[in-house]
């Protein structure tokens, strides 16, 4: 099921105005200008540890500690070697990808980041070892990367010259039938929940937890993206609308902090960094190791509906992106439907969505009187029929099932020995190793959506699809979910503006994968530049009716000056103060992330224009 179709100029790192306030100044500035300017080193400069110190840590813990180099490095001399032959397999399945501690998902973005190896990593295999690694990275002042399933578009999974803390072999899942979080005894009912290790994909959450134990948790859409960063990133699914986010459904975590303490976060045991941790952002305040999630009941079946329509002339596709944008109000716009649809150059429309609480049947007469309305002129063709389709929920994440009754729609992780569940969307296929041009996403405000204001957003839409292809993805805007779910989300840390957008609106492009030195890798960057800029073009005719919004941490513009405003909003003071709690030193460096601002673009130079006035 397809979800997506899917720029260094120096970033400015201007503090908004949600963040000008002198309490987060103090927070994030409540330590020494000695410890402030201090940064961190590089391999070859004084300080970086000696061999005999890399030694100690890899005693010191029961993961594997690599020494890595560029991943086509023996393509340098000849593209032709066994060796170079066998590095190309690794980049076109994103399960494979995972497993190389010296890729990540995406390659790079223009003039922005390029998918770079850490100097060493620590294939981590429990919490012990995070706390090794963590320990050695402050005493030696060392660039810190975290990476579990890697998918971050920002490059925050990845940076040279760094120790990189791999979670990827902390993958275990169990089912807990009678979970309460710890310091919570006698204040919350035990309730079914799944606990997970921060290297675990959905996939293995869903394998778990719905094929094999007929319940629902609340992740990604995307079934090779990590547990860990979603939840810290907030987190949508394909059924966000009926479900809330993913951060909202966290229960309790335990985390490595820049001390080396393990802390248990919950409601009642460190709950301000449980409240950090749900949606402010992945490798900020410390590393999570391990999650548990609140489970639900499982509706008897999922659906979906797909089609596309091509519109033959501007006017008809005015008139068509009208009709569907009041249809979506009056008939979708609830928490049976997800998932998205998408305006076009060319005159067409995508729609690809699901439902939930609702048969087959039911889903289709939905549709109907809409389909009627397209039917009853010759201006619209269907390009791809309407298909409306149904199946038990409890498969919709089996692969085995779903390639016997469902053809097409997925593809298996067919490596030897690969586990049997590990499956992935087809439509996902593209994002294996991508190359982004440019990307750009906001929360569209549910009141756009009224009456005297569709005119308005339909325009808008219009103006933006003659430059690029805009997707609503309606499943990662809160507004006409439950109302519970709505007040759940409102307890965690991202922008408030979630709860009140009926969607998030992606333009974004790239291309195949890129790494450094890959044969056959594109090296067009005037065409990417010129992509990047259509993008931009494109998202700003949106934003005209939708000034000042916010956008998704997860799905956003690399070089957004005002990220600390659009991604939390309100909530940034409040995560500075827990920031400067946690990590006063600012051991944990992610772009564009809580307290990034107080360092250089790559994380390893502090910056003195930062320091707290009067030092």
């Amino acid at each position: 099921m397809k979800r997506r179709s899917l720029l260094k100029m120096v970033a400015t790192r201007m503090i908004p105005l949600a963040f000008s306030g002198a309490l987060a100044q103090q927070a994030l500035g409540a330590v020494s200008l000695k410890k402030r300017l201090r940064g961190r080193v590089r391999p070859g400069q004084p300080g970086w540890p000696s061999q005999a110190s890399w030694n100690r840590l890899k005693q010191a813990s029961t993961g594997q500690l690599t020494r890595l180099t560029p991943f086509f490095a023996p393509c340098a001399e000849t593209q032709t070697s066994p060796a170079c032959k066998e590095a190309l397999t690794h980049v076109t399945n994103t399960f494979d990808l995972g497993d190389q501690p010296g890729l990540t998902q995406t390659s790079g973005w223009i003039d922005a980041w390029t998918s770079q190896p850490s100097a060493y990593a620590l294939a981590a295999s429990n919490t012990a070892d995070i706390v090794a690694a963590v320990n050695f990275a402050r005493t030696h002042d060392l660039r810190l990367v975290i990476k579990g399933g890697g998918h971050s578009y920002q490059g925050t999974s990845d940076a040279p010259d760094s120790l990189l803390v791999w979670t990827r072999a902390m993958n275990q899942v169990s089912v807990q039938e009678n979970f309460v979080a710890r310091g919570c005894e006698g204040t919350q009912a035990p309730q079914i929940a799944v606990t997970v290790g921060a290297g675990a994909l959905w996939i293995d959450a869903y394998d778990a937890v719905t094929t094999r134990g007929g319940r629902y948790v609340q992740g990604g859409g995307c079934t090779t993206v990590g547990v860990a960063g979603l939840i810290q990133s907030g987190g949508f699914s394909n059924f966000s609308k009926a479900y809330g986010t993913a951060a909202a459904g966290l229960l309790q975590a335990e985390v490595v902090t820049a001390d080396g303490r393990v802390r248990i976060a919950n409601a009642c045991t460190n709950p301000d960094l449980f409240w950090a941790i749900k949606g402010g952002g992945g490798g900020s305040v410390g590393v999570v190791t391990q999650l548990t999630l609140r489970t639900r009941e499982l509706p008897a079946s999922f659906g979906a509906v797909f089609f596309t329509i091509r519109a033959a002339s501007d006017l008809a596709y005015r008139a068509l992106v009208g009709r569907i944008i009041s249809f979506y109000n009056s008939a979708l716009f609830n928490p049976h439907w997800g998932e998205q649809m998408a305006f076009n150059p060319g005159n067409t429309v995508n729609v690809s969505m699901v439902f939930q609480g609702l048969r087959k049947q039911q889903g289709a007469d939905i549709w109907e009187p809409f389909l009627a309305w397209v039917r009853a002129s010759d201006d619209y063709v269907f390009e791809k029929a309407f298909q409306c389709v149904e199946l038990p929920a409890q498969h919709f994440w089996d692969g085995q099932f779903l390639a016997k009754h469902a053809p097409g729609f997925t593809v298996a992780d067919t490596r030897p020995g690969a586990p049997a569940h590990h499956m992935l969307w087809k439509g996902d296929l593209e994002q294996a190793g991508w190359f982004i041009h440019g990307y750009r996403s906001a929360w569209m405000p549910a009141s756009l959506l009224q009456a005297d204001q569709q005119a308005r957003l339909v325009d808008a839409v219009c103006r933006c699809a003659r430059l690029w292809r805009v997707a609503f993805h309606f499943n990662k805007g809160l507004a006409g979910a439950p109302a519970a779910d709505i007040e759940a989300a409102r307890d965690t840390a991202m922008n408030p503006e979630v709860l009140t957008a009926f969607a998030l609106a992606i333009v974004a492009g790239g291309e195949d994968a890129r790494f450094p030195g890959m044969p056959g890798a594109g090296s067009d960057d005037a065409k990417a530049r010129d992509n990047a800029r259509k993008i931009g073009a494109a998202m700003d005719e949106l934003m005209k009716v939708a000034p000042g919004a916010g956008s998704y941490v997860s799905e956003s513009d690399y070089f957004l000056s005002n990220w600390q405003n659009a991604f939390w909003g309100s909530n940034y003071e409040r995560l500075a103060q827990v920031k400067a709690k946690y990590d006063p030193d600012g051991l944990f460096f992610v772009h564009h992330g809580v307290g990034s601002e107080a360092w250089s673009a790559d994380g390893f130079t502090r910056l003195a224009s930062n320091s707290v006035a009067g030092e």
